[in-house]
């Protein structure tokens, strides 16, 4: 046992309370826990004397000695001070004991491994490793390095894309990416050159399904989920360390150091090769890389992307001067008709004007503003500004960094101007049509959810009056009987006619509720929670529909993939929906007509046609065939002696490459083993087929089809 050099009460409760001789408690100076400022305290940690063979022999060898002997398994921090930013110690207001202890340090210590890796918590999957690679733990340091590093990070990356997490390029999803990438790169320093990650998922589903089933129901849902992102990063390895292999080669030759920061944003620019990897390599190679210009060349590109967005942040109203009128000077309220206009900018500049004339883009706000503003993938609504002097149409409408919502508009009489009383209206169709098709993503979430498993997740997503786009978590193509199914969840949703529940309530309200939160969306303090209830329950600050009734017909119009891991639905409803099934069965009633059969034939007699086309090919197939074997028998008669060698050199029809071949194969037959055949034969377009055929006399001769 350890503890602080003063802490005697400690020391008193290990002696009287738990009875452990007073030769086994050690008082140690570096027994005080803490990381830079804020809460810290003296420590007591239990230790096990691993035996002294596994010390380093020196007669003073004891407690807190560098070598393996004393193992620590357990620490108590008695976090009683806070550290200040001026070094000084106060108490806290609240004491506490933070405690805990290493579930495979204790499991190396009972079962008397030499490290964590070689428990059975572990070494399985070194093993998986070893029959991947062929190499044997134990052999040599480096490859029982990556030996580790493989066993652990498929552990990781099984548990992450278990709870949920796919790889990506911001969050816990960059995490997760970092993690599976680096497990590769280990393998291929292994010598395994193919895909081998997803392998490993089945030993970790074996040692730990049993206490966390996710792992075990998810396994297959894991496996793919790594396979594609290893297969991407199979690409970018091998052309990335190419690269930086043959830098690495320059730099050795000129006895340089450190790796230029243009090389190294090259790498991470244009090759995807992740930064830290590149740092990783360089390390274990003994050399370093120059950050600071990595970081510039970095900082050239934002502006580079900035300049080529041009106006676009000024459009979002980034760049809007609102000095003197605070966000709280302007409300929405979507129930409101009449108006004040606060301000107006001009749209191409984005400053501010007393007012705007027929035929001027400009940025209105409003006082009270009825308009629902672009977000969370929803579009913002249009409409109409009109006053006594002139009137506006609305086109666009958002919001800008302090929430204030702004109206993009076109003057199209008259005259606007700061102070007008207005009528504000948006085009309720309009604002209806997205509404049916937003409520109509929340049920197709919870519908995907039901039918292809938990892991799916929003990735993105459209709602306009038009249309719905969804993007989601997913490994496979959805299939066409899935796709049914979850046409048919939503619509029996939709006949149920529920009301919705539209409530706010605090962020942790709706966590208990156990709303569907997104992650990486910003959330304030309280939040919008939209329920259809006993189905679908998610915070959303968009426009919805009163009763699931209102959307009328949901049709899904298309599924595919965007990204690895990625899967992407379209749909329709309401009028919409309506639309693209008449439309359907316009086509479907004039293919029955072409086809002569009534449209629900239509695939019946498609197989016909198609067993019908086979055939004829299968005998213009056979036709060739005769016809070649007939040019073929009189193919020694336009042969010529070229110093002991038979040529042919012919211009011969075949309807394709096929059967150039084929009369080719019987040419070289019958001119025998010292035979040459060069065969053309004109395709359309005014392109040739061109064969060349050596026998093996001729080739030993030194001639060459190529």
């Amino acid at each position: 046992i350890t503890v602080y050099t003063d802490d005697d009460e400690a020391f008193a409760i290990w002696r009287d309370d738990i009875g452990v001789p007073v030769e086994r408690i050690v008082r140690m100076q570096d027994n005080f826990w803490e990381i830079g400022p804020g809460p810290c305290g003296p420590c007591s940690e239990i230790y096990v004397d691993l035996g002294q063979e596994r010390g380093c022999g020196k007669p003073d060898c004891k407690v807190g000695c560098d070598c393996d002997r004393y193992l620590e398994i357990w620490n108590h921090v008695f976090t009683q001070f806070n550290k200040e930013l001026d070094g000084s110690y106060s108490p806290l207001a609240k004491k506490n004991i933070d405690t805990g202890a290493g579930l495979e340090r204790i499991a190396s210590v009972l079962q008397n491994k030499n490290s964590n890796f070689e428990t059975d918590l572990l070494f399985p999957i070194i093993q998986y490793a070893q029959r991947i690679s062929g190499v044997k733990y134990g052999c040599a340091e480096k490859t029982d390095i990556s030996l580790k590093v493989i066993a652990d990070h498929a552990r990781s990356v099984s548990f992450m894309i278990g709870d949920g997490i796919l790889p990506a390029n911001e969050g816990r999803g960059y995490v997760l990416r970092r993690v599976l990438r680096r497990a590769v790169r280990h393998g291929r320093l292994l010598g395994i050159d193919r895909p081998f990650l997803a392998g490993a998922v089945d030993t970790v589903a074996d040692l730990f399904g049993g206490h966390y089933a996710n792992i075990a129901e998810k396994a297959d849902y894991i496996k793919k989920i790594i396979q594609l992102e290893e297969e991407r990063f199979n690409l970018t390895l091998e052309q990335g360390t190419e690269l930086l292999f043959s830098e690495l080669a320059k730099m050795k030759e000129n006895a340089a150091k450190v790796l230029t920061g243009e090389t190294v944003f090259k790498l991470y620019d244009t090759f995807g090769f992740p930064l830290e990897l590149t740092e990783e390599i360089l390390a274990e190679e003994g050399f370093s890389l120059d950050r600071e210009a990595f970081e510039a060349a970095m900082k050239e590109q934002r502006e580079r992307g900035r300049t080529a967005r041009g106006g676009k942040e000024e459009a979002s109203g980034a760049a809007l001067d609102f000095s003197g009128c605070g966000a709280s000077s302007f409300k929405v309220d979507e129930t409101a008709k009449e108006s004040t206009i606060a301000l107006i900018f001009a749209a191409d500049s984005g400053g501010r004007i007393n007012s705007g004339t027929a035929g001027r883009q400009v940025i209105i706000v409003l006082d009270v503003s009825p308009f629902h503003a672009e977000g969370g993938g929803q579009v913002g609504d249009t409409g109409r500004i009109s006053g006594e002097n002139g009137s506006a149409v609305v086109h666009a409408v958002r919001k800008v960094a302090d929430g204030t919502t702004v109206q993009y508009a076109q003057i199209i009489d008259g005259a606007l101007s700061v102070g007008d009383k207005v009528e504000a209206v948006s085009d309720q169709a309009r604002k209806k049509a997205t509404a049916r098709n937003h409520t109509a993503t929340h049920l197709l979430h919870a519908a995907l959810k039901e039918v292809l498993g938990a892991h799916v997740n929003q990735a993105g997503s459209y709602v306009g009056p038009d249309r719905l786009r969804f993007d989601f978590s997913h490994f496979s193509p959805v299939g066409a009987k899935e796709l049914a199914r979850i046409e048919l969840i939503v619509n029996n949703e939709v006949l149920k006619g529920k009301n919705l529940d539209v409530c706010e309530v605090s962020r942790q309200e709706a966590r208990e509720m156990g709303a569907v939160a997104l992650f990486g969306e910003k959330y304030g303090d309280v939040v919008r929670v939209v329920s259809v209830p006993g189905f679908s329950m998610e915070l959303c600050g968009g426009t919805h529909v009163e009763n699931t009734a209102e959307i009328g017909f949901f049709k899904i119009v298309g599924e595919g993939g965007v990204g690895a891991g990625i899967r992407r639905i379209e749909a329709v409803s309401g009028q919409e929906a309506v639309a693209f099934v008449q439309n359907m069965d316009f086509m479907l009633s004039e293919a029955a007509a072409v086809l002569k059969c009534r449209p629900g034939d239509i695939a019946s007699r498609l197989e016909n046609i198609q067993a019908e086309l086979k055939a004829a090919q299968q005998q213009v197939s056979k036709q060739g065939e005769i016809l070649t074997r007939l040019k073929s028998d009189s193919i020694e008669g336009a042969a010529r002696d070229i110093d002991g060698i038979k040529a042919v050199v012919l211009e011969i029809d075949t309807p394709d490459m096929e059967s150039l071949r084929g009369f080719g194969d019987r040419a070289r037959d019958k001119l025998g083993a010292a035979g040459v055949a060069v065969l053309f034969s004109k395709r359309g377009g005014g392109k040739v087929d061109l064969l060349a055929m050596a026998g093996k006399q001729a080739v030993e001769r030194g001639l060459h089809a190529g």
